[in-house]
């Protein structure tokens, strides 16, 4: 499903359920990254890197570890961008060329309401007031949630431009549904702090998709070379 949100330049492997959590399929550098993490986090970790060895033989280059850098961030071998992300039942990778595309980001979330408190610590006035009408035009969908999870990618698009952690209050994003009922969209994240440097011109913002279905907010960042 991530992949309906991509350039076609990106190839994307998704994993449901419990598929692709044997730690066999570890190489031994990444099972020490997980080595004393608790069982649910080590069949994340395990079916995303198997997701993202299949996108690496997708475009061609041989499977290799995927190691971890600053804040937890994945490193991709060299001439590579992408992403990972898991939730419950649900694990995904998405690889793209680094010549193709500057950077990308995606998430995944179960499509239910945020838990109590969470919504008032990421979003801004503004959002929570875009918020409030959405939810009476469309009661069905969890904007917050759906909010949340844009946010997500965002920051993972945004984090290997710049190094540099992005608070949820430094991006207002606009949710835009499709027309009719289709639960699908897009967003535009205005950067409330300077953006960066891609082919020596500032980015101010970035934009992406989102799509609900089988019980998944899913969405996707892709931030062209300028």
């Amino acid at each position: 499903m991530i992949e309906e949100l991509l350039p076609e330049s990106v190839v994307a492997v998704e994993s449901r359920g419990d598929q692709d959590t044997d730690e066999a399929h570890l190489y031994p550098q990444e099972r020490l990254l997980v080595a004393r993490a608790v069982s649910k986090r080590r069949r994340e970790f395990t079916a995303a890197r198997v997701c993202a060895r299949r996108a690496m033989e997708k475009l061609g280059v041989p499977p290799q570890p995927v190691l971890t850098g600053e804040r937890g961030a994945p490193v991709w071998p060299d001439g590579l961008a992408g992403s990972m992300t898991h939730c419950d039942g649900y694990r995904a990778a998405a690889l793209v060329r680094a010549a193709d595309l500057a950077s990308l980001g995606i998430d995944a979330e179960p499509h239910a309401p945020l838990p109590d408190g969470v919504f008032g610590t990421i979003a801004l006035p503004a959002e929570q007031d875009r918020h409030r009408a959405l939810s009476a035009a469309r009661p069905a969908v969890h904007f917050d949630r759906l909010l949340f999870s844009a946010k997500e990618s965002v920051y993972k698009a945004w984090f290997p431009l710049t190094r540099a952690w992005l608070d949820f209050s430094e991006a207002d994003i606009e949710l835009t549904p499709a027309t009719g009922q289709d639960t699908r969209g897009r967003f535009h994240a205005r950067l409330l702090v300077p953006g960066p440097l891609v082919g020596g011109v500032r980015v101010s913002a970035f934009r992406g998709s989102w799509l609900i279905r089988d019980g998944l907010v899913l969405s996707a960042v892709a931030v062209p070379h300028h």
